[in-house]
């Protein structure tokens, strides 16, 4: 069952393996998660770093170059290392990969192939006897070229410590993944939100389509669209013809909270947004936010997050990314 907060360590850092012809997209997806992160949590928890297999400089299938930090060989390993490669990913599918690879995967926790990325994998032998999913254009020349690897059409697909995906939208649900299992469900919704158009998917509430149900979905839209006035979560459980009991335990089975804790923290997230970017004052998002007054939601708020909205205000800085 997923956890609503988790107490994470420190730090964690990650390594971007780029191949020329990566994604610009699948970058932005698996970096930009990270710094909103980091920006929730008021803390570079997430350090991330840009490598090669020879140190120059990479471009991308748009014409956007990249100059990496250091060779891959040189980097002295971490927590994650994502490689991302494009369209001619066969043509760097070598020996001199292989053995980056392979040394890599004993210097980091886990390995991620993003996109076409997974054949370097495979052909460095880190998916023989492992679920991997590639980008669908590639799935069946993958899954002929590689029969030790079970080949799914899943969108990501985490096996042990090594984690494949099937292309820039998924990077950001694997990542989203990542932030969940360090930080806990909470941060993720944050984080999911900030980067995802509701409007683009009513049901979706902006939440990655992999780990929701439709009716858990519809219920988080129904609680977005419902900050100012709460409702009862009778209603919710009406609207989606559930009990309140069941659910209950579709949010604990999902969330790993009840569906009053998610309430509170979307309506707090959405007062934490507006301390960071309005001229309100405290006393007006409180009632943006379905609060009776300030002391109410401050005292909601400084549970929820540990700092007053006084200070949240204070230390806003002009830089927070926006949804």
């Amino acid at each position: 069952m997923p956890n609503w907060t988790v107490s994470a360590r420190t730090s964690e850092s990650v390594a971007l393996l780029l191949y020329p012809g990566f994604s610009n997209h699948c970058l932005a997806n698996a970096v930009e998660p990270l710094r909103a992160a980091n920006e929730f949590l008021g803390r570079n928890y997430y350090d991330w770093s840009f490598a090669s297999l020879e140190g120059d400089k990479v471009i991308s299938s748009s014409g956007l170059p990249v100059m990496p930090e250091r060779h891959i060989s040189d980097h002295q390993g971490g927590d994650h290392l994502c490689v991302l490669a494009g369209y001619d990913v066969q043509s760097y599918a070598h020996h001199k990969t292989a053995r980056a690879l392979q040394s890599a995967s004993r210097r980091f926790a886990h390995i991620i192939g993003m996109d076409t990325a997974p054949w370097l994998l495979a052909r460095a032998g880190l998916l023989d006897g492992k679920a991997a999913t590639i980008h669908p254009l590639e799935r069946v020349r993958f899954s002929e070229a590689f029969t030790d690897v079970r080949v799914v059409a899943d969108r990501y697909v985490v096996d042990g410590h090594i984690m494949t995906c099937s292309g820039a939208t998924t990077a950001f649900e694997l990542v989203l993944h990542l932030i969940a299992r360090s930080h806990g469900e909470a941060l993720k919704l944050d984080v999911s939100s900030m980067f995802l158009d509701a409007s683009l998917d009513p049901g979706a509430a902006g939440v990655p389509i992999k780990t929701r149900s439709p009716k858990l979905a519809q219920v988080l839209a129904q609680m977005s669209d419902n900050i100012e006035n709460p409702l009862p979560i009778a209603i919710f459980a009406q609207a989606v013809e559930m009990s309140q009991r069941n659910l209950a335990r579709l949010f604990q089975q999902e969330l790993g909270a009840t569906p009053q804790q998610v309430y509170r923290h979307l309506r707090l997230s959405t007062a934490r947004e507006y301390l960071q970017h309005s001229p309100f004052s405290v006393s007006e998002i409180a009632l943006r936010c379905g609060y009776k007054n300030a002391s109410a939601m401050t005292r909601a708020y400084v549970a929820e997050f540990g700092v007053t909205p006084s200070q949240t205000q204070s230390s806003r800085r002009s830089d927070m990314p926006r949804r």
